[in-house]
């Protein structure tokens, strides 16, 4: 310890009687007035080595608890006087009179507490600045001092790592900067430590350079950088590289790791290959790329050659991508020898690959004899199904609208064709050892036949001045022609070789309601028609009325009326005329009744006279005269279903026998 002489501005005297002087180790300490000085120690007179600081170590952000003195050792702590040293500069702090505290005004006034009856002085939110040494004296029963070296920790942040972007090259002279590790905010330094594929770097002329450096934020800790450069070999391309920060605490040594990073190393290629995707067997129609790959890093640039069947000669082929040629739809034409060829654009080497043969399986040239064949019903025929391939075919022929299997060969024999007969076969030539590799051929058979019609009569419910459109479907062999019986604009559409489905743009007329239209298709080999009933239907809305035919149900020379739902109003009607010939009973029974008494003359005006046999002469007619339609009037015919004549009105005779 160093004593000041009493002159010496630092030691300044207070009411206590102590003198504070400054040791070279920053530790403060006072003498009481009037107290001898003891003697120098090792030799230089007057000085003595001042005793080492008792550690205390905690956390930023802590509070730390500072004893006068160690617990065991006894004293009167009832008046102390706390010093902090900063540069050797002892500054006072804090007071302790008869077991009372006071802070001094500065940087510690609001964070110091006194606690333990006195014995211990509580400094709240440590931060790096307090790391210094804290010295407490107590002047009874005898001069007394200790000092505290308080020793302040921060963990680091986690370690953030930048790798070199810009990669590098193999052909480097010198060590280049392999990435760059930060850790901020730790208190003190933390110790980095560098490491590739989990072995840790160290400094190596030439080789390996570690430069690190740090910075002081305004909060006292600190934010180190680290620098890794390196020389790097192809070996390197996929090292992993990262650092690791160690640091201490209170509790003891800890460590944090950045995550892996990989450098972009670059190097001249030694070898290039081709590949092909998808790797197996190959089949038409597949999507083939063939990728040409090298070893060197960038990779060279890429060009790819087929040879020519005709002349051996390997030709370049144009390419979007550098070293990959698509074949979006594989033929049997992309079948050969392919080559890659690799150009380092730095040393301008040129490095071929070997050649690889691209085999495309294929199907092809499926054909059918006859092409069109045709028959006449009764007859027979046989198609005959051939195929090219590069590998053993099986062949089966299916019924085209119902996919149905016919027979299993290159052969399909037909007997007794009948009409139904006519139509697509499908002739299918695949390759076992190729699953999914088939091609086929759809033929249509012909069965010579007058026209089929969809129907022979229909009937359509219609509302006078409406625009409709009528249909009418027919086929055969050969394709049969439709003409109408009425005017209108007519349409034809071909459902298929022997098929023709014709529409009719109408005005619904007077005329065309009481003649109907009908439908006449013909070939060469006869004729066949459809008639179409048109009934008003008041009820129904305005609006243009389409009639539709199904192209399954077909009639020949037979009549097949399509049923068609009955209007609602058409019900009514029935109803309304039951209720009229129920009142029109009741009428003639009066009638009748009259009759018999004598009251009602009978005139001949409106009635037909009917001569009856003798037997019959007992019996009367009453007539009644009716506005209901022919139709709805058809309803009182009699039980035997006699005609109206043709000069009657819409009179009716009801019999009352009964």
């Amino acid at each position: 310890m160093v004593r000041l002489e009493p002159e010496d501005q630092d030691c300044v005297s207070d009411e206590s009687g102590f003198k504070p002087t400054v040791a070279k180790a920053g530790v403060i300490t006072c003498l009481e007035a009037g107290e001898r000085r003891p003697e120098r120690v090792g030799g230089v007179p007057g000085e003595a080595e001042p005793p080492t600081p008792e550690p205390l170590e905690v956390e930023v952000g802590g509070t730390a608890l500072l004893k006068c003195g160690p617990s065991h050792s006894p004293g009167n702590f009832s008046h102390v006087d706390w010093f902090s040293v900063h540069k050797e500069k002892p500054t006072l702090i804090f007071r302790v009179r008869k077991g009372q505290g006071q802070s001094e005004p500065g940087e510690y006034q609001h964070r110091l507490s006194l606690l333990d009856r006195g014995t211990t002085l509580a400094l709240a939110h440590v931060t790096p600045h307090d790391e210094r040494v804290f010295l407490c004296q107590g002047k009874r029963p005898q001069s007394q001092e200790h000092r505290i070296q308080l020793h302040v920790y921060k963990a680091p942040e986690e370690p953030t790592i930048q790798v070199n972007p810009l990669g590098i090259s193999v052909n480097s002279e010198e060590p280049e900067e392999v990435a760059t590790c930060v850790g901020r905010n730790g208190y003190p330094v933390p110790q980095v430590i560098w490491y590739k594929n989990g072995r840790p770097l160290k400094e190596e002329k030439k080789r390996v350079h570690i430069q690190s450096s740090q910075i002081v934020e305004s909060s006292g800790l600190y934010t180190l950088q680290s620098v890794l450069k390196a020389q790097l070999v192809k070996e390197d391309k996929d090292a992993q590289f990262y650092c690791e920060l160690n640091y201490r605490l209170p509790s003891g040594n800890h460590m944090k790791e950045s995550r892996e990073v990989v450098v972009p190393v670059f190097y001249p290629a030694e070898k290039v290959w081709l590949e092909v995707e998808p790797v197996g067997v190959l089949k038409e129609g597949d999507r083939v790329e063939i990728r040409c790959l090298a070893d060197g890093n960038p990779p060279p640039h890429f060009t790819i050659s087929k040879q020519n069947p005709s002349t051996q000669e390997m030709e370049e082929k144009a390419t979007e991508d550098n070293g990959v040629l698509v074949l979006e739809s594989a033929r049997k034409e992309h079948s050969g020898l392919y080559q890659c060829q690799g150009l380092d654009l730095e040393t301008m080497a040129s490095l071929p690959s070997e050649q690889q043969e691209l085999l495309v399986n294929y199907v092809s040239d499926v054909r059918v004899s006859p092409a069109a064949p045709e028959s006449r019903e009764g007859g027979s025929l046989a198609l005959t199904c051939e195929a090219e391939s590069n590998r053993a075919l099986e062949f089966q022929w299916l019924r085209e609208k119902t996919g149905q299997v016919l027979e299993k060969g290159p052969v399909l024999r037909l007997h007794n064709l009948q009409r139904d007969a006519g139509g697509g076969y499908r002739c299918v030539a695949s390759v076992p050892s190729v699953p999914g590799l088939n091609r086929t051929q759809l033929v249509r058979v012909a069965i010579f036949g007058s026209p089929w019609m969809t129907s022979k009569e229909r009937k359509m419910w219609v509302k006078e001045n409406t625009v409709l459109n009528l249909s009418c479907e027919a086929s055969g062999h050969p394709r049969p022609s439709i003409s109408w019986s009425v005017d209108g604009t007519a349409h034809e559409q071909d459902q298929d070789p022997q098929s023709v489905l014709s529409v009719l743009n109408v005005l619904v007329t007077p005329e065309l309601l009481e003649t109907g239209a009908e439908c006449v298709a013909s070939n060469f080999l006869g004729r066949n028609t459809t008639t179409i009933f048109l009934e008003l239907d008041s009820n129904r809305t305005t609006g243009l009325s389409t009639s539709t035919v199904s192209p399954y149900t077909r009639a020949n020379s037979t009549s097949t009326e399509k049923k068609l739902p009955e209007p609602e109003s058409k019900g009514v009607a029935i109803v309304a005329v039951t209720v009229c010939v129920l009142v029109l009973a009741v009428l003639g029974a009066v009638l009748y009744f009259f009759y018999k008494k004598g009251k009602l003359p009978c005139g001949r005006s409106g009635k037909q006279e009917i001569t009856l046999p003798p037997s019959r002469k007992s019996e009367f007619v009453v007539e009644v005269k009716s506005d209901k339609l022919p139709e709805e009037m058809g309803l009182l015919q009699g039980s035997t279903g006699d005609k109206r004549a043709p000069g009657d009105q819409g009179e009716r005779y009801i019999d009352l026998r009964h």
